[in-house]
């Protein structure tokens, strides 16, 4: 929040005096976070206003603060997961013990699904199907403390060379079952790992990947082998932070044993504080924000790392991996010309009997 209000801050003071150098889309040091798309527009759009028109001072204050409040409103909005916080923070997303980084946050292991063909030709879009599975049913808590529906998200690291379908390339039937699903790459030089979400659930916990094969006739660093995919999904909300703090999405324990002396309310929008006095009577406090439920209370004696709430999560995630081969044309065909053959042995075998078996009765007959 600090450096969005630094942002905001920049953006006010230095837009009214100052003449800015292109838009603010390709000016990327001055953006300290990410934002959707409308709001970088409409950013975009008023710098440029600002910095073409002849308007007072006083109109491009407003205009500036104008443009923050409306970048503001989505980014303050409670988000359900954060994969830009793996494309931030980890170069490859996948570990060198084979473990994917999204684990290090969502904490809760479930099951993850993937169905790809068992071998694909060179320049063929196929389809990786993706199965997020879990009870529809249930609620999460959100960043604000209240209830509301799961959120899913996957990463697909396909082999070098495999990439996202263009969409000239995509078949109309495959595109139905894409619906409206976007697919990013992890990073500029990263084409061949996908990040998809967070989506709702409910509508995409099953996900078709549109992919492109690779050409080892053009490409020369892929070569007709059996690949490996890895695949990473969760559902639900995190419960902990890139920087190491908990989200609301997590168990809080004690710090400290000894005796809970003091729960008040830490803000008018939910949490609490909860004050232990240890036996060498020193307090600690544990600050607990809204959405967890508390399950001691006070004069309750408790040891460390005790629960003082329950687990809110009801999400959690999984990896899976399978192969795919890339197969040469010419294998195909030349297994089909060795199975021709053997039919065609078979039938002159057989023809070659019964000419056999005419002389011998024509010899018999004689």
């Amino acid at each position: 929040m600090l450096r969005i209000l630094t942002f905001a801050l920049r953006f006010c003071f230095y837009f009214p005096f100052t003449k800015f150098q292109g838009t603010i889309s390709s000016e990327k040091r001055i953006f300290p976070f990410e934002s959707n798309a409308l709001s970088m527009s409409f950013l975009s759009l008023t710098s440029n206003f600002i910095k073409e028109s002849k308007v007072s001072i006083f109109h491009r204050w407003f205009l500036s603060i104008l443009a923050i409040w409306c970048c503001l409103v989505p980014i303050v909005e409670p988000a359900q997961s954060y994969p830009i916080f793996a494309q931030q923070n980890y170069a490859n997303p996948r570990e060198a013990n084979g473990r994917i980084v999204c684990a290090n946050c969502h904490l809760a292991q479930k099951p993850v699904e993937i169905e790809v063909p068992q071998a694909v030709l060179p320049d063929t879009v196929f389809e990786a199907v993706v199965k997020i599975p879990y009870d529809q049913q249930v609620t999460q808590v959100q960043a604000n403390g209240k209830k509301g529906a799961l959120n899913v998200g996957a990463v697909l690291i396909l082999p070098e060379g495999f990439s996202v379908a263009p969409a000239e390339r995509i078949p109309e039937e495959m595109k139905s079952k894409i619906k409206k699903l976007y697919f990013q790459p992890y990073a500029a030089d990263k084409t061949n790992i996908l990040v998809v979400g967070p989506v709702p659930g409910k509508k995409y916990s099953e996900m078709v990947f549109p992919i492109l094969s690779p050409n080892p006739a053009t490409d020369k660093s892929v070569s007709y082998l059996k690949y490996p995919i890895y695949l990473g999904g969760n559902r639900g909300r995190g419960q902990i932070y890139p920087d190491g703090s908990k989200s609301n999405n997590t168990v809080y324990n004690a710090p400290a044993a000894g005796t809970i002396t003091q729960i008040e309310p830490s803000s008018p929008k939910g949490g609490y504080d909860i004050t232990i006095e240890t036996s060498n009577s020193l307090k600690t406090v544990e600050k607990i924000p809204p959405g967890p439920e508390l399950i001691v209370q006070v004069g309750q004696t408790v040891q460390a790392d005790q629960p003082l709430t329950n687990n809110p999560n009801v999400g959690g995630f999984g990896q899976k991996e399978t192969e795919i081969v890339l197969q040469n044309p010419l294998r195909i065909q030349g297994l089909l010309l060795f199975f021709v053959f053997v039919v065609l042995t078979q039938v002159f075998l057989v023809l070659k009997k019964k000419q056999f078996e005419k002389v011998q009765l024509a010899e018999m007959n004689f």
